[in-house]
């Protein structure tokens, strides 16, 4: 892995574009540590470590500048909150649909309304946060320097803006730099926050050896789990086909074998994050409308019971949902038809479409059951022991961490490969 890393410098194309989503997240990473105007800071701080679980959460999703209460608060979960409806309405609304089909030109329309979609999602969040922040559950008095109502209209501005900012940041990592740029913006933030987890592991109790000894088990843990993660996310269900033999021209064409590729994990890590925002959308309304029953309901569902069960069935929902939006049976048949390949025992046309769908069905649910369950037994454990090394490092961060960093080696491997170097996967 060193050699390739060395040989991604080598290139100076791939060199730039990695040295420019360092520069990016670098300063994503700068802005979550500087808080709006007119907050004091260290009251703030001091406050918010009294918050619940799901303000918890919601903080480690960005970082910790929600606690921080800086500019990018809102971090990523506007955005990924707005593609979640976006994705629901192309199977609802027949014009979204279309979009989905048009090629370039949909898609440019789709990433409009969703970043239009962002901003109205930002400024709900925003004053729902300056409301909560406000209330008595907090008592957070902002400056007096300047009238209440242009402070308020400040800090809400900031916010949204923030929110505006990422999102531009991770559409220029995605078309200029290295990897999907939001993926890597969740990266970075749950990343940073195991140092200071680990250092609240040791600590967790008196005893500094018993400490040193259960952070060194779970992270032995860890490792033991990412290989099987990685197996797991490579694997795939292989289709055999056929190609006829014909004649075009004086030439013989066809007549080789190849393969369908079915990832047992085609949707990825997005599963995790469309369950995980809209498990934790409760907490953002709860911050917006500061009721007792809201805010008692959405510290509910994101802990217990509950909040496991919600996780497994909306993670397993999202695995079947999301590969089904990105692998289409018919068009798959209808290609295969075009180009005279055929499945082994299969008749072409609807009993093609058939088999890979029932295929599909198969090989998805496994695959989300198993990431269901690592997303959910850390969390378990967190709830019994209160160790917050294993909430930093819960089966949701993991397979967040492992699939993104998986999916942006495929895409500098990729890069290598054009230039004849080896990649990571040898």
């Amino acid at each position: 892995m060193l050699s390739s890393l060395i040989d991604a410098f080598k290139v100076p194309e791939l060199r730039k574009k990695i040295l420019f989503t360092l520069g990016i997240l670098a300063l994503y990473r700068f802005g979550a540590y500087v808080p709006v105007p007119g907050i004091p800071f260290h009251e703030f701080a001091n406050k918010f470590q009294d918050s619940g679980v799901s303000m918890t959460m919601l903080d480690l999703f960005t970082g910790g500048a929600l606690s921080n209460f800086s500019v990018f608060s809102l971090g990523i979960m506007p955005y990924i909150t707005a593609s979640i409806i976006m994705q629901l309405m192309q199977g609802v609304i027949p014009a979204v649909g279309r979009w989905a089909k048009e090629g370039e030109t949909g898609r440019r329309r789709i990433t409009q309304v969703t970043r239009y979609l962002t901003l109205a999602l930002g400024l709900i969040n925003a004053i729902g946060y300056l409301l909560l922040f406000k209330s008595p559950q907090y008592g957070v008095v902002f400056t007096d320097q300047v009238p209440e109502v242009v402070t308020d209209v400040l800090i809400v501005f900031t916010l949204v803006a923030g929110t505006a900012f990422i999102m531009w940041m991770g559409e220029l990592i995605t078309q200029r730099g290295v990897g999907n740029g939001m993926s890597l913006i969740i990266f970075v933030s749950i990343v940073s926050r195991v140092p200071s987890a680990i250092f609240s592991s040791v600590n967790l109790t008196t005893d500094t050896g018993m400490g040193i000894a259960i952070t060194v088990l779970i992270l032995a843990v860890v490792l033991v789990c990412i290989p099987a993660i990685i197996f797991i996310e490579r694997a795939q269900r292989r289709i055999p086909v056929n190609y006829a033999k014909r004649v075009q021209g004086r030439k013989m064409m066809g007549g080789q074998s190849t393969y369908i590729p079915l990832k047992v994990n085609a949707a990825g890590v997005i599963p995790i994050i469309f369950a995980s925002c809209l498990i934790y959308f409760p907490a953002q309304l709860a911050a917006l409308f500061n009721v007792g029953w809201l805010t008692a309901f959405a510290d509910a569902i994101s802990t217990g019971w509950v909040n496991w069960i919600l996780t497994i069935v909306l993670i397993v929902f999202f695995a079947y949902f999301y590969t089904s939006m990105v692998f289409n049976p018919e068009e798959t048949a209808d290609n295969l038809r075009k180009q005279g390949g055929f499945i082994p025992g299969v008749r072409p046309g609807s009993a093609t479409v058939t088999y890979i769908k029932n295929v599909l069905h198969r090989v998805t649910l496994p695959g989300g059951i198993f990431i269901a369950v690592i997303a959910v037994v850390p969390t378990i454990i967190f709830f019994f022991t209160g160790n917050q090394l294993i909430q930093a490092f819960g089966g949701t961060s993991i397979l967040i961490m492992i699939g993104v960093a998986l999916d942006t080696m495929s895409k500098v491997e990729s890069q290598l490969k054009m230039h004849n170097y080896d990649g990571f996967f040898k």
